[in-house]
């Protein structure tokens, strides 16, 4: 199982680097996260042996167990850990401090209840707007049209909140070529909301493991990739 495990994610770095190489960036300027949701904390101790150091998950308890177990065998879990997952307001407290980044900050009252808490806890804390790129009903995410006056609001109301770049997940799931327009409006998006705001914004987190490559050849910063590299998802227990 653990040769498996590096297999795949050898295999996934290769193609990340080959995607950089084809698009003409350098590979330094990628970030993978693996996403271990639902994953056991043996599969992140394997993933950390073999050098990696950026882990994703969608629950702010689940994760901070496994920060727990790490931090129990010398880690910082704190570094280790971005949030992708929605999150809501009253975790806020359960959050800054505690996660390398966050990425799913979608509203002005979330973004407020995160500055609240990190002037309660005396932290900074990094994050990404996450937007709906797809304009889905059924979907967490800013809606682009209104991402500017979320970007201001952060930017004079919450000092505490460092303001990193976009996130997104497309309509289309592991469709390759289909969300290459989606990752392209996200790029597009970043470039204006800097321009109006001159904050650099270097982060953009999108592709998973179907379409990483697309992510990359369109600006991804971050990519996002699970089942590529830990299998499929566990089955979450009741």
């Amino acid at each position: 199982m653990k040769e498996e495990l590096r297999d795949r994610y050898n295999a996934v770095h290769e193609a990340i680097v080959q995607a950089a190489r084809t698009s003409g960036r350098s590979v330094s300027d990628i970030a993978l996260l693996c996403v271990t949701k639902f994953h056991p904390i043996s599969v992140i101790f394997d993933l950390l042996a073999l050098g990696h150091r950026l882990f994703g998950e969608n629950y702010v308890q689940e994760a901070r167990e496994k920060s727990r177990q790490l931090e129990e065998a010398g880690f910082d879990g704190s570094s280790l850990f971005h949030l992708i997952g929605a999150l809501q307001r009253k975790k806020a407290s359960q959050v800054v401090g505690n996660f390398a980044m966050v990425h799913s900050v979608d509203s002005q009252a979330l973004a407020l209840a995160l500055e609240k808490a990190c002037v309660q806890k005396a932290c900074t804390q990094a994050i990404l707007l996450e937007v709906n790129v797809g304009d889905e009903a059924q979907k967490a995410g800013v809606n682009p049209k209104d991402a500017q006056a979320l970007a201001e609001l952060i930017q004079g109301q919450c000092p505490h909140l460092d303001l990193q770049g976009l996130m997104c997940l497309p309509p289309v799931f592991d469709a390759g070529e289909a969300a290459r327009p989606y990752f392209a409006s996200l790029r597009t998006l970043r470039d204006e909301l800097a321009t109006h705001t001159g904050l650099p914004l270097p982060v953009l987190s999108m592709g998973m493991s179907g379409d990483f490559i697309q992510a990359i050849e369109e600006g991804a910063t971050i990519v996002r990739i699970g089942t590529a590299i830990v299998g499929p998802r566990p089955v979450r227990a009741v």
